[in-house]
């Protein structure tokens, strides 16, 4: 049923005491002859009684005193007192909105405490000042409970917003399916067809920045998908009511509350007073890029918060489908016309958020594309016969996936891996913390030992974060030269002695430094080898996906245009359309092109750019390090460590000396819980060059030595099969992933990640300054790079 078509917008005042002027002024003249023929008594008289009716017209009526207001008659839309003064006169009008007024019958009658509606406010009060943080004013109160519900027909070719009557109670189903003239109670609005009357006059100018500008409280919502998350703040910190909602426990303990049905590794909110955690928003404060695209909300935040923390929960919660504005507006619960303002405000807030990649983004099927037309017509060009890159997964070992290249998540809370594994109902394998130290003979370290060792190896690498606080570019120095002068530091000042073991165990924790780095450490800026610490990094779970990166991206390469064996020679920028070339001489032409091959060749001019790059992107190109590792995997007949290793996911080798540190340092179970027989190692640092010219059997036969050392006790058996992977000799990546060289910086990234003259972007893992050597930060930096083209 549809209320009434009431508006705050009549006739002004003026114009309607000159109407009543010139009533009074037609009806004297009798015949319509001039009334100068009058005498001066009655024209006095007649003026009298014209300023007596404009006494009684300012009696009757009264305009909101709010400033800027353009209700010139207001109407209450409370209707609480049976004195209620409807549409007339009241000794004040209480503004909410243009368009909103309650009169002073109707504030008495549930502020003053003799009056019957006064429990109704106290109770609601009680519960506001226990959940709430504002003041429970009564405009607040009226807000948050009087305000009639406005509610947008879903017919396709009507659209049209209908005032509920006051008993209504607007949910998420009544919104999604109201129709005008929509039946409540078994009672249907009479009349034809109820979309063909017009729309509220009030309704067109919410869209209006001044309307905005003159809202007196914000919107608060209730019922919002967003409360689960956030049960820990104050509800109306964070744009939700506090008469629906309830502070949980986990706010005095600031853990995290868990959202039933949900993905663990879904923690889109921080919690209060939780912090360095990826991917994650203050749900009660605006971020920097949200403060440049939506300046209108930098004064009062809170309806910018309500939906945006509204449409984060809701992609969560269902982030196998594309979320849409028709799916989410149904949940904006607000009373007033605010709801209006709200639903409209939500299709930009739903743009930048897809825009920027926080929602609507990983494997979707889309039936309609999320973007404007103009973003459609993309071409990729692959300079392999096989898409990836440094991701390459190898099944040759009897159908175990082994990754060549990347096959770790590193951090899975809010990790956009965790997030595509999820909508594909990929399960990744956790894996655990036990890692065993062996030694060739087939000892077992002293866990003891290990857990010594790894807290001097630690403390060493705090005293090298100390001494480059205050220490420039130029200052700056091999992190390797850096560790050792540490450590020797600390043997001469403190008189400890490190049993050999104890050596071999701090060899065993370099390795592992290398393996990080992609470097030998004299490579390895000791000033900014870890720089990417400064920022929020991936928390949580490591896992290991047991099906490899290609399930993953080859689901993302549906529908696309990729052209492989394609290498890209040149790229001239020099006009208004770019120009790409490729080494058989085909050429194609576009308005932006982003680039995302490996470091290396960008080091190697193997694309020539015409002009060239700026000489600062050059020199941030070569201030950084292609770092390399190579892997051996190898299929054995059965599975000989398990009683060995007792259901580790991994185990380490502790290097018999310093130059063997790097050698095949630990080993990876590739079917972890499973039946089949693979074990991969790494080989990093000093050992990957003293591997390049052997034969893959002479890498084998090495790996195999190492094993029956770590084994002695027991028969290894011959691999049945293996691989040794030589990323060194790719034509089209020539490394591993990317470090800072000593005299660099972390800056280097963000030079790289430049565009140039807006018609050339760059992308990768190199260009991702806070999530570098990894699939996920070359992920995050193509949609970044997705963003930027699609804002201009």
């Amino acid at each position: 049923m549809i209320c009434g078509q009431f508006t705050d917008y009549t006739v002004n005042a003026s114009g309607a005491r000159r109407a009543k002027k010139r009533t009074a002024m037609e009806s004297s003249s009798g015949d319509g002859q001039s009334s100068l023929r009058s005498s001066g008594r009655q024209t006095k008289r007649k003026a009298t009684d014209t300023e007596e009716e404009e006494d009684q017209s300012e009696k009757k009526y009264r305009k909101c005193e709010k400033a800027g207001c353009s209700a010139t008659y207001p109407v209450c839309f409370a209707s609480a007192s049976e004195r209620c003064a409807k549409n007339g006169y009241t000794s004040r009008w209480y503004h909410l909105s243009c368009g909103e007024h309650f009169c002073n019958e109707c504030f008495d009658h549930y502020y003053r405490s003799h009056k019957d509606g006064y429990e109704t406010y106290a109770s609601w009060k009680r519960v506001w000042t226990g959940n709430g943080k504002s003041e429970p004013s009564l405009k607040a109160f009226m807000a948050d409970q009087q305000l009639p519900y406005w509610v947008q027909c879903t017919k396709p070719d009507c659209g049209k917003w209908r005032q509920l009557t006051k008993e209504i109670q607007l949910t998420a189903s009544l919104a999604a399916t109201y129709r005008c003239g929509m039946k409540f109670n078994n009672v249907k609005t009479e009349g034809p067809d109820q979309c063909s009357l017009p729309e509220d006059l009030r309704v067109a100018e919410v869209i209006d920045s001044w309307w905005h500008s003159m809202l007196i409280l914000p919107p608060l919502f209730k019922d919002s998908p967003a409360n689960p998350f956030l049960t820990a703040y104050y509800p109306d910190c964070v744009g939700m009511s506090p008469s629906g909602s309830t502070i949980n426990a986990c706010s005095q303990t600031h853990t995290l509350c868990s959202v039933p049905g949900l993905c663990p590794y879904f923690q889109p909110f921080y919690q209060p007073n939780e912090c360095g955690k990826a991917l994650c928003v203050r749900p009660d404060m605006m971020e920097l890029d949200e403060l440049y695209e939506f300046p209108e909300f930098s004064r009062d935040p809170t309806m910018y918060l309500a939906l945006r923390n509204l449409i984060l929960a809701s992609w969560h919660r269902g982030c196998k489908e594309v979320l849409t504005p028709q799916n989410c507006a149904p949940h904006i619960i607000v009373r007033g016309l605010v709801r209006v303002r709200c639903v409209q405000e939500m299709d930009r807030v739903l743009l930048f958020m897809t825009r920027k990649g926080l929602i609507n983004t990983g494997v979707l099927s889309v039936k309609q594309p999320l973007l404007p037309e103009r973003y459609h017509n993309v071409v990729m060009l692959e300079a392999s016969e096989r898409i990836g890159g440094r991701v390459w997964d190898d099944t040759s070992l009897g159908g175990v996936t082994v990754g060549r290249g990347a096959q770790i998540v590193n951090g899975c809370v809010n990790n956009p891996i965790a997030l595509m594994s999820e909508q594909l109902s990929i399960k990744m394998h956790k894996l655990g913390e036990r890692c065993d130290l062996f030694q060739e003979g087939g000892s077992a370290t002293d866990p003891a030992i290990d857990k010594r060792m790894d807290f001097h190896f630690n403390a060493i690498l705090d005293v090298v974060s100390e001494w480059r606080k205050d220490k420039s570019q130029n200052q700056d120095t091999p992190l390797g030269e850096k560790i050792q002068e540490v450590y020797k530091t600390f043997l001469q000042e403190s008189g400890v002695q490190f049993s050999q073991l104890e050596e071999k165990v701090l060899q065993f924790h370099l390795s592992n430094l290398e393996y990080a780095c992609g470097s030998t450490l004299d490579q390895v800026s000791a000033r900014s080898w870890d720089h990417n610490e400064f920022f929020a990094q991936f928390s949580g779970d490591h896992t290991l996906l047991t099906e490899g990166y290609s399930s993953v991206l080859n689901k993302l390469a549906e529908g696309l245009d990729i052209r492989i064996k394609s290498p890209v020679q040149a790229i001239d920028y020099s006009g208004d359309i770019v120009k790409v070339t490729s080494s058989n001489g085909t050429q194609w032409t576009a308005q932006k092109v982003l680039v995302t091959v490996p470091l290396t060749l960008l080091q190697k001019n193997i694309i020539q750019f015409n002009p060239p790059l700026p000489e600062r992107k050059l020199k941030a190109i070569h201030s950084l390090g292609a770092g390399l590792i190579e892997k051996v995997a190898l299929q054995f007949p059965f599975r000989f460590w398990d009683g060995k290793i007792q259901g580790a996911d991994y185990f380490g080798h502790i290097p018999p000396s310093p130059d063997k540190r790097g050698m095949f340092g630990v080993f990876y179970d590739m079917d972890p819980q499973g039946k089949r027989s693979v074990l991969m190692s790494v080989i990093s640092g000093e050992a990957v060059p003293s591997i390049r010219d052997m034969e893959d059997k002479d890498v084998a036969d090495q790996c195999m030595k190492v094993l029956r050392e770590l084994f002695k006790e027991q028969e290894v058996p011959d691999p049945v099969n293996y691989f040794v992977t030589r990323w060194s000799r790719d034509m089209w990546s020539q490394m591993s992933y990317s470090f800072v060289k000593t005299g660099g910086s972390g800056e280097a990234y963000d030079i790289i990640a430049e565009d140039v003259q807006g018609k050339v972007f760059f992308a990768g893992e190199a260009t991702n300054r806070h999530f570098p050597q990894t699939v996920t930060g070359a992920y995050l930096s193509g949609v970044r790079e997705a963003s930027k083209i699609a804002a201009l």
